[in-house]
């Protein structure tokens, strides 16, 4: 089994977003028996929050299932349970060398790495562009589960 764990500030946004799409893509695919997909957040300032409003709204515009979700924060215990786990930016990389004490085994890797345009995925909690973010988070998924 294939274990992806996608992580932002406060998982209400762009990895519930990710987590969501993820499982739409893998479904659609035909291959959920291969994958488990989770998020996380590198703060504490959502904890136990469900999805922003504008991420839910977005989703189902696109027609992917918004499952239950309270936002939690990535714990350092967690790095050996994942194969994957994907970030949006640099500031959740940051975070997560702080809570993670690391990478050894490579498993953390940023989103839009995995596309031929590298780069971050902007937050829309600042930006309000939920139409933007699900384009970047849909670009990257797709390459990341190509990839796999």
């Amino acid at each position: 089994m294939i274990k992806i764990m996608f992580v932002c500030h406060g998982n209400i946004c762009r990895s519930t977003m990710a987590q969501f799409v993820m499982e739409e893509l893998v479904r659609r695919a035909g291959r959920e028996g291969e994958f488990r997909i989770d998020s996380a957040a590198t703060s504490t300032e959502e904890l136990g929050n469900p999805p922003h409003p504008g991420t839910v709204r977005r989703l189902r515009a696109a027609g992917v299932p918004v499952g239950a979700h309270r936002a939690r924060q990535v714990r350092r215990g967690e790095y050996a349970h994942w194969d994957h786990i994907v970030y949006m930016d640099a500031e959740n990389a940051r975070g997560l060398a702080r809570i993670l004490g690391g990478d050894p085994e490579g498993k953390v890797s940023r989103l839009l790495d995995w596309t031929a345009r590298p780069g971050d995925v902007a937050d829309p909690w600042y930006t309000g562009d939920f139409d933007a973010t699900y384009r970047d988070v849909l670009e990257g998924c797709e390459a990341l589960l190509a990839a796999l």
